[in-house]
């Protein structure tokens, strides 16, 4: 039996494959890892240097875009590291921050698109009330609220998974999973198994309050020509950010706890990996091509350095 988790070391059995295979892998990896950081910074950088962007959705906006960012983060760079190395442990402690890194992403990326369906609520359901509902006041509570809640959460389940005694060293993963390493307990995980349903309860309520927002901004912009375009530039992209990210997260859960060992592990691999890898990179792009003010501002900065450079000097 294991007991000194603190000096133990785990195995993550995910990448299995020839060099060659880990090199190609490596080549899109970094790809992907640099291109998800370059979209959501430009993003980011055009919403905090044009002044008349501003406004709570597009600051709701960056923070999902900055969620990304560390989502992608608590990922990528384990994996780039593994891909080139010829084994593929961690230590336990960098295991639960791997996973303090990844869930943290995963509830504030929940959180964040809760806050911004209220946001597109009050916009368009009571555009008279909205000014004075969703002061500068309000959008920091909400920021707040949106991190301390995903950090409660988190800290809470990683404590949770700490004071297990481990039996098992071995994770069939290419990243570290709290499931994964919950498994690998020699005891009783009753505790951990309830605080997963009361997290899973509470984040599927935060999607039912999604979609029953959406409900009422799809009757609104249906009695009202004017919200319908505000609904279609604002709204649809929400939409689809979460059901992007909702149906990755839920491959990975069931595939966890149902999926079966025959499946090639590059399929695992990717259904593991896709709620981490997919969602930060495509917002961005969502959003950027969406909402005009953004995608305006985007070009115009572009075209303008373009200009500055074939400028002669």
């Amino acid at each position: 039996m294991m007991h000194n988790n603190s000096e133990m070391v785990l195995v993550l059995q995910g990448l299995n494959d020839s060099l060659t295979n880990r090199q190609i892998y490596f080549a899109f990896a970094l790809t992907s890892y640099l291109f998800t950081i370059f979209v959501n910074l430009t993003l980011i950088i055009t919403v905090c240097l044009e002044k008349s962007l501003h406004e709570p959705i597009y600051i709701f906006l960056c923070n999902l875009c900055f969620n990304g960012i560390c989502g992608a983060s608590s990922f990528y760079p384990k994996l780039l590291h593994d891909l080139l190395a010829d084994s593929h442990v961690i230590t336990y402690p960098g295991c639960l921050v791997q996973i303090f890194g990844v869930y943290c992403y995963v509830f504030c990326e929940f959180t964040s698109l809760t806050v911004m369906a209220y946001d597109r609520y009050l916009a368009i359901c009571r555009p008279l009330q909205y000014q004075t509902l969703m002061t500068v006041q309000r959008v920091v509570q909400l920021l707040l609220l949106t991190w301390i809640f995903s950090l409660l959460e988190i800290v809470v389940g990683v404590t949770l998974t700490a004071r297990l005694p481990l039996c098992g060293r071995h994770i069939p993963k290419i990243f570290c999973t709290n499931w994964e390493v919950v498994k690998l307990s020699c005891s009783d995980t009753t505790i951990n198994n309830i605080y997963g349903f009361v997290l899973m309860f509470s984040h599927v309520s935060q999607t039912v309050l999604i979609l029953v927002s959406y409900t009422h901004l799809v009757q609104a912009s249906l009695r009202l020509r004017s919200t319908r375009r505000k609904f279609l530039q604002t709204c649809l992209p929400h939409l689809i950010t979460l059901f992007v990210f909702t149906s990755t997260l839920v491959f990975d859960i069931m595939y966890s706890r149902y999926g079966g060992g025959g499946t090639l592990q590059a399929l695992k691999n990717v259904l593991a990996s896709e709620f981490l890898v997919v969602p930060p990179l495509i917002n961005p792009i969502i959003y950027g091509i969406n909402l005009h003010q953004i995608r305006s501002r985007i070009v115009h900065n572009f075209t303008h350095n373009q200009k500055i450079q074939n400028s002669p000097s």
